[in-house]
């Protein structure tokens, strides 16, 4: 098996129709001008609704209908559980890291394509529990505390470029600006729904959560921006 991007994709047509017809606002960009944009958001600590090609096939969002975050940030994960996912602060978020540097943060010794292989963070990178007295699963675990749990562990997804171009660029340019080569990556999803499909899934998604900004295609949408607060979900059989 060499990847799980099976599902359907959308044009930028597509897209675009989809927006306007919910009056969406939106922003247009070329690929690079797109990529550096959401880097400079993720820096910024922002949540980012991320859409691009074929949804996957299977129970992982691994890079086409994710929701993406900076790693390093110590309040990035009660910030996503609580505004976004609608579930307990505490659950740590799952790590997408470049393939050639994933032995720089995790103990793995071998590729985790599909996000289904749990190790432990390096040593170096781990910190000690503080005062008893202090909520344990609150205290940032390591140097990427959004993705470590309370035993240093983190599910991880590597990737290879040739896995899946698109992602890995935005992962190899937050490297470029951070020095960092991993983000949060969970599914775009709220608790008690499925992953979206669509890009009417996705605006819906994105309005009736409290994630900052939609990467839908070459479209970027920023969330305080939206004529909308509140859209219904609807789901729509997907042709085969």
């Amino acid at each position: 098996m060499q990847g799980a991007l099976l599902g359907p994709e959308f044009s930028n047509s597509e897209i675009e129709a989809t927006l306007k017809s919910h009056q969406a606002v939106f922003e247009r960009l070329e690929d690079d001008a797109l990529l550096d944009r959401t880097v400079a958001l993720l820096q910024q600590e922002r949540v980012i609704g991320w859409v691009q090609g074929r949804m996957e096939f299977g129970p992982r969002a691994l890079g086409n209908r994710s929701i993406l975050g900076d790693p390093r940030s110590a309040k990035m994960q009660s910030v996503m559980n609580l505004k976004v996912k609608f579930r307990e602060s505490f659950r740590p978020f799952a790590p997408v890291v470049m393939q050639e540097h994933a032995a720089e943060y995790f103990e793995l010794e071998t590729d985790s394509p599909y996000m289904l292989l749990v190790a432990p963070v390096r040593a170096e990178l781990r910190k000690p529990a503080e005062a008893p007295a202090l909520n344990l699963a609150q205290q940032p675990r390591s140097t990427l505390p959004a993705v470590t749990h309370v035993d240093y562990s983190a599910r991880i997804q590597t990737l290879r470029r040739e896995q899946n171009p698109r992602f890995y660029a935005l992962l190899e340019r937050f490297k470029q600006a951070t020095g960092c080569a991993a983000l949060i990556n969970t599914s775009f999803n709220v608790r008690g729904e499925p992953i979206i499909c669509s890009p009417d899934d996705a605006y819906r998604c994105f309005i009736n959560s409290e994630m900052d900004y939609l990467v839908i295609g070459n479209f970027l949408l920023d969330r305080n921006a939206q004529p909308h607060r509140r859209l219904e979900r609807t789901f729509h059989p997907q042709p085969d």
